[in-house]
């Protein structure tokens, strides 16, 4: 997925949220009208501290805001307070990347322009149900949102078995859906692999989806007779509510988590901001390193 679909997704999930409210949460006392401009307020939250400055990513998910107490407090979009980033006392203007990659200082006192690369550790993604292979307690979860008819997704497969499989005694690597909506084929491909799942095969199906050429409802069910499910339950399960409601909530805990695109890897928490082997090792190798501590 390119960087600008990634940012055009962000910026029309912001104005969808900002509409929604407006529907959702209207307040007769705080709304008002000048000549041809119409207002009506849609959020408000509680800072802490006397705010200087503020900017906001460009995707609408992150915003930042400098306080007179020398800290730069880092929201959500809906106000949830994600971490604050003390600063020196100069600093008097900030400003953030387009995904809040990097918070830019300007220090008035010093007369310097610092940048700090900034990453978000998501700890609290939910992966119960969802399918998963190596020991439940591993030191390291690896925690993969991906879609079955994502080419970047097909690529990354190979590097992602060859990582678990030198670490599996350490490392827990977990599956969640997150089939995009340009990929007419996702959606099918991602119940089907968890009605598979129903009757012990998700990881077969898996394997062999990612491995075709080009997915169809053939492949769906030429891959579900070769693998000997029962294709009655199968198709069943495949198009039942408990498979749309799974996919569903994988979703809505990707986007909690900040996933705009496919592939997104979580381990422990952190995204890797490199997708190579040797990065994902240094990685795994850290977090094995602190849990010996």
């Amino acid at each position: 997925m390119r960087y600008s679909s990634l940012i055009a997704v962000g910026v029309f999930a912001l104005f969808a949220a900002l509409s929604t409210a407006l529907a959702a949460h209207p307040t007769d006392d705080k709304y008002g009208q000048e000549g041809s401009v119409e207002w009506r307020q849609v959020q408000e939250w509680k800072i802490d501290g006397q705010p200087r400055a503020m900017a906001r990513s460009l995707d609408g998910r992150l915003v930042s805001i400098l306080t007179n107490k020398n800290q730069v407090l880092l929201y959500s979009a809906d106000g949830k307070m994600l971490g604050k980033v003390r600063v020196d006392s100069g600093v008097d203007a900030i400003d953030i990347e387009p995904r809040g990659e990097a918070l830019y200082l300007v220090n008035k006192k010093t007369g310097t322009f610092t940048t700090l690369a900034m990453s978000f550790i998501y700890n609290d993604i939910d992966i119960s149900g969802a399918p998963s292979k190596g020991p439940n307690n591993a030191p390291v979860t690896i925690v993969v949102f991906t879609d079955f008819q994502c080419p970047y997704c097909i690529r990354l497969e190979p590097m992602l078995n060859a990582v678990f499989e030198k670490n599996k005694d350490n490392v827990k690597l977990v599956f969640k859906n997150f089939p995009l909506p340009m990929h007419p084929m996702a959606d099918p491909a991602h119940r089907a692999a968890w009605a598979a799942g129903q009757q012990g095969k998700f990881w077969e199906f898996h394997d062999r989806l990612f491995a075709s050429p080009k997915l169809s409802d053939e492949v769906i069910e030429t891959t579900a007779k070769d693998l000997g499910l029962d294709l009655a339950r199968f198709k069943a399960d495949m198009n039942s509510t408990a498979a749309r409601e799974r996919i569903a909530k994988d979703i809505a805990d990707g986007e909690k988590a900040q996933v705009t695109g496919t592939p997104t890897v979580f381990i422990n928490g952190h995204k890797p901001p490199q997708r190579t082997q040797e990065f994902y090792q240094r990685m795994i190798d850290e977090e094995i390193g602190k849990n010996r501590k």
